[in-house]
């Protein structure tokens, strides 16, 4: 029993190779066939399904009762519910809404905007990491800072607000 914890034969370990194989292709062959939208990081359930894919290409590789035709018929499920989904979300404002977030307006001019900070838990810290991780000393030099729908903070240098018309840049947060 103990010898098995270490090594458990040849075949298992052949087993896992071949079927890591296909199972990598096959993932391949299907994101290729769905487009680059199913691996972006544009909201919570892209993310969600790219760790699903993840999860499923292991389990396939680790678990003998998960056959590689079993495997890929998880890939192409999550897939084709995905592309349901943001498909419907292109057409319904409704869904839309329901499953994208949107921007959050969370520095502006010269002040923080503490109602949105609390809504959206981002401490005042974390936005001077952000400013001075995208190369500004101080907070003099930022016009906006904006907490995107996929969690990235958007910082906007102060001569660059002079080009935003921030009449329309408010109307799309």
């Amino acid at each position: 029993m103990p010898e098995q914890l270490f090594f458990d034969g040849y075949e298992t370990i052949l087993r896992t190779v071949l079927i890591g194989i296909m199972g990598y292709v096959s993932l391949i062959i299907v994101l290729r066939i769905s487009g680059k939208r199913t691996l972006t990081k544009l909201n919570a359930f892209d993310l969600i399904v790219t760790v699903a894919l993840g999860s499923i290409l292991a389990s396939i590789m680790t678990s003998k009762d998960i056959a590689i035709s079993q495997g890929l018929a998880a890939f192409l499920t999550l897939i084709v519910l995905q592309y349901i989904l943001t498909k419907l979300s292109v057409y319904s404002s409704s869904i839309s809404k329901v499953i994208k977030s949107s921007p959050s307006l969370l520095y502006y001019g010269d002040e923080f905007l503490h109602e949105n900070l609390k809504k959206e838990r981002i401490l005042e810290k974390e936005i001077f990491q952000a400013v001075r991780s995208s190369g500004h000393a101080s907070m003099e030099d930022i016009q906006l800072v904006i907490l995107e729908t996929d969690g990235t903070l958007s910082i906007i240098k102060s001569e660059q607000s002079i080009n935003i018309s921030t009449s329309k840049l408010f109307h799309q947060i």
